[in-house]
């Protein structure tokens, strides 16, 4: 999000204080987008909000949410892409804007258990509806001391938030949705093993060609699941690339 490789807390704090540009804040410094942002995983006070150039957050708090935690997980992501679509993407932004979303979802959160599971869209309601999946999940003490089940547990949760992830797409999507989505980091040493590489997914998903031709120079994999020689960059390169291939300000050249 920032551009830079931001490898302790210190840089994190260096960074949130000063005034780097970050995705969302060039979206917002254009004056043409709302921007938005869902984080089911905020319980309290978060500053980062004005860093980002998010106009409106919804924490934790504020999504309505009256079923069951999920472990660390405040609520499952289908509910917190359910309700971002309620009260974001379904209205029109002021203006004639379009709109910039930021969302960090929560469900493939260690330790893993228990995990949700998928439920008919039209029956999510106010969350009531997980208190029985999550009585009936594994509890966190059986998994977390446990290699085998952690893996296998990570495992299904990743799928659980693909699933969930694809499926608003496919509910809620339209000719304009551009979707970015990546794992933000890989589990720990116990799941992933020791000396693992640290490399992480990431897709960007659209319906109008005329986006992914403007990265056919990348050379990503189809689809979306990466093939074994597909680039990989550090994460502190993506924000430059995307916003070359999608601004509309060319880079300033350097003798």
């Amino acid at each position: 999000m920032s551009g830079l490789w931001v490898s302790n807390q210190q840089r994190y704090r260096t960074v949130m204080a000063s005034n780097h540009l970050s995705i969302t804040k060039a979206f917002q410094k254009t004056g043409d987008f709302d921007t938005v942002g869902v984080m089911p995983g905020i319980q309290k006070g978060w500053p980062e909000q004005s860093y980002y150039g998010l106009d409106k957050v919804y924490n934790a708090f504020q999504l309505g949410y009256k079923g069951p935690k999920f472990s660390w997980s405040t609520m499952p992501d289908q509910y917190a892409l359910q309700q971002f679509q309620d009260r974001v993407h379904s209205k029109k932004p002021a203006d004639g804007k379009s709109r910039m979303s930021f969302l960090i979802l929560t469900s493939s959160h260690q330790p893993w258990a228990p995990i949700p599971k998928m439920v008919p869209w039209d029956q999510l309601g106010d969350g009531s509806v997980f208190n029985a999946i999550q009585k009936a999940g594994n509890k966190a003490s059986d998994v977390i001391a446990d290699t085998t089940k952690s893996r296998q547990e990570y495992g299904k949760s990743v799928q659980y938030s693909v699933t969930a992830l694809t499926e608003w797409l496919e509910r809620y999507g339209n000719d304009n949705t551009v979707l970015v989505f990546l794992g933000d980091h890989q589990p720990i040493a116990r799941v992933s093993g020791n000396h693992a590489s640290r490399d992480v997914p990431i897709s960007i998903v659209a319906k109008d060609p005329k986006v992914l031709d403007a990265i056919d120079s990348w050379n990503w994999t189809d689809g979306l699941r990466p093939a074994h020689n597909a680039p990989v960059w550090k994460m502190s390169a993506f924000r430059d690339k995307f916003l070359t291939a999608y601004g509309s300000t060319p880079h300033p050249k350097t003798n």
